[in-house]
């Protein structure tokens, strides 16, 4: 059984703060900081270049790939680390279009996260004219998985509402019309189980900084299906992918299996920042996570539409294809939002009118839940977001 007062003590939990934004940015291991100042001074300082070898930093990208392939249920040697998730939706897709050269059309929808559609529509448009963008409702994208589709991509859980869709089926059904698939997990990884082989995804790609607490910056992962690793061509075909990368040759090879999605030089100490996140998550069961997830939301919805009349849920009520977080909306949500946050509990704003909560059982607990409704309600209730001060839009909401 997973102790979830043990994971949660491995975490720094500023006093006086309910952190419920775990899906946006997760908290510090406690034991990050100890690490890197190890890895910096013990490593880079006293190792410098030698560090590659020495200290096994080229082989970070692969080993971190496999410890967060166990909990998305990734074949081992089927994930690898590195970039920013915008880089490798880039590189899933183009790949993806390869595979089916006779087609045009890249479908999506729009709850997916806009970075996703605005890295698919520039390379599309780089492709030229003839290819096409395709975005439709969430409901509805089982009906347009047509024989004119190439790629389907689709984040798997809406960043927004935490709308869930169902990989297992519309994956199958892409296939049956001879689609090639693409999953985002920003929002899936660490917060559900996903059963990547069992679904026979093709592509995913998914981040850490989120559930997986790897930090600000923490590098992105992605997916490739074995039966396809050594078919796909790396669109960003860098020095780290090639086949042999100290022969430097002028000419590109690329690398065999997931070895060939690697682009450029690994973050290191970022890298090194995440492992101690992975090494909590050694100590949980996934669906055991779930299963607390889904206790929380239930009660956080429960208490919050009790107390809070004038707040509508936003996310599927049906918890089985709800994620791990709840949004509500509000007309002044973001002033809401904003007074909640200086009260202690942190939650943020999703325009137009979305405020998100998220519900990470590594570290928020039953007793979390009930303190920050009790703020949640007192907000809401005597309108104290009703300031000017709260209204005052900052860059990141």
């Amino acid at each position: 059984m997973t102790d979830f007062a043990a994971t949660k003590a491995m975490f720094a939990l500023p006093e006086g703060m309910i952190y419920l934004d775990g899906n946006s940015l997760g908290p510090l291991p406690k034991a990050a900081g100890a690490r890197v100042h190890d890895m910096m001074t013990q490593e880079w300082g006293k190792l410098l270049i030698t560090g590659w070898n020495k200290a096994g930093w080229m082989a970070k990208p692969t080993d971190l790939g496999d410890r967060v392939g166990k909990l998305i249920g990734a074949e081992p040697g089927s994930v690898v680390m590195g970039d920013t998730l915008s880089i490798k939706v880039y590189q899933a897709v183009a790949s993806a279009l390869e595979l089916n050269p006779t087609r045009k059309v890249v479908l999506s929808d729009n709850g997916n996260f806009p970075t996703d559609l605005y890295m698919a529509d520039g390379l599309l448009r780089s492709l030229g004219d003839d290819y096409e963008l395709r975005v439709v409702d969430p409901e509805a994208v089982a009906n347009h998985l047509t024989d004119d589709v190439a790629v389907m991509m689709i984040t798997e859980v809406d960043y927004r509402t935490g709308r869930k869709h169902d990989m297992k089926a519309l994956t199958e059904l892409a296939h049956a019309n001879g689609i090639v698939t693409v999953w985002d997990l920003a929002h899936t990884a660490g917060a559900l189980p996903v059963d990547l082989a069992g679904c026979k995804a093709d592509f995913a790609v998914g981040c850490t900084y989120k559930y997986l607490n790897g930090g600000p910056g923490a590098p992105a992962f992605i997916y490739v299906a074995p039966r396809l690793a050594d078919q796909v061509r790396p669109a960003l075909s860098g020095w780290l992918g090639h086949e042999a990368p100290f022969a430097f040759d002028l000419d590109y090879r690329p690398g065999s299996g997931i070895e060939r999605m690697r682009v450029g030089t690994p973050p290191v100490i970022q890298m090194t920042a995440l492992e101690t996140a992975m090494d909590v998550w050694d100590m949980a069961d996934i669906h055991e996570v779930r299963a607390k997830s889904i206790e929380l939301t239930e009660l956080f919805i429960a208490e919050v539409e009790a107390a809070c009349p004038m707040l509508r849920l936003a996310s599927p009520r049906d918890a089985e294809i709800r994620g791990s977080q709840v949004s509500f909306s509000f007309e002044d949500g973001y002033a809401a939002m904003q007074a909640i946050i200086a009260r202690g509990v942190i939650g943020d704003f999703r325009a137009p009118d979305i405020m998100r909560f998220g519900f990470t059982p590594l570290y928020i607990d039953e007793g979390d839940v009930r303190a920050a409704v009790a703020i949640i309600a007192d907000v809401m209730s005597n309108k104290l977001w009703d300031r000017p001060e709260y209204k005052v839009r900052n860059k990141v909401t």
